[in-house]
């Protein structure tokens, strides 16, 4: 089952980001929202989601140190939707590491072109195989639609376990630590404790291993981290 993007939305204009919401929505993506960027910087750690719409003037947190703290541990795809107009601060949130700029306010077929043409672009920066699709043996995963298939059958994923398969199956044949894992999926505000990894793990193998108990696809290298079988 293909694996929808989710959206966070950061904006303090409750009108605005329920519109937001609703295009978003009729669109098929899905959509989280907050008004704070302390709270916004919280969920994109625990949400991790396909992309971010911030707005700059939030009441508790400036955006720009929004940007700035997200690319301390993440390339996640940042959208400035902002009121602010001046070319200094359009340049210096890029600079900051935004991937695009609008100013408000926009349209939602120009907003969702523009939200289009970022997850392309993450996901291009973001998977070394983003636009192939992995095998190995009965495991297919297709990055481009975001979707996985045993034996050819459609497996639906959570966002959390898609992330962990994809990473894994762009570091095929490697080991990839724990550390490294959680980092890439849950960000710097997770701590090291390696429970709700292994949780998660138990359920993909569920799903993914005809035999979770001797899997595959996803190998344990004890003490270490996961091994992904190479590919095909």
């Amino acid at each position: 089952m293909q694996t929808k993007a989710t959206v966070l939305i950061i904006e303090d204009e409750e009108n605005i980001a329920d519109f937001i919401a609703t295009s978003l929505k009729a669109q098929e993506y899905k959509a989280v929202s907050t008004r704070l960027g302390k709270e916004g910087l919280a969920l994109a750690a625990s949400l991790c989601p396909d992309l971010i719409l911030l707005d700059l003037g939030l009441p508790d947190l400036d955006g720009m140190e929004v940007i700035r703290k997200v690319r301390e541990w993440s390339g996640m795809p940042i959208i400035v939707l902002s009121a602010r107009n001046q070319e200094k601060e359009k340049v210096e949130a890029l600079d900051l590491g935004a991937d695009d700029y609008i100013t408000k306010p926009v349209g939602s077929p120009e907003l969702m072109a523009r939200i289009r043409t970022a997850l392309r672009h993450g996901a291009a920066s973001g998977q070394t195989k983003a636009e192939n699709v992995f095998i190995t043996g009965g495991l297919q995963l297709d990055f481009g639609k975001r979707a996985v298939r045993v034996n050819g059958e459609e497996v639906h994923l959570t966002q959390v376990e898609y992330k962990i398969v994809a990473f894994l199956a762009a570091n095929a044949g490697r080991v990839v630590t724990y550390d490294a894992i959680i980092s890439h999926v849950w960000g710097p505000y997770m701590d090291d404790n390696n429970r709700i990894l292994r949780v998660n793990m138990a359920n993909i193998r569920r799903k993914l291993e005809q035999n979770p108990a001797e899997p595959r696809y996803i190998h344990t290298e004890i003490g270490v981290g996961y091994r992904m079988a190479e590919e095909e």
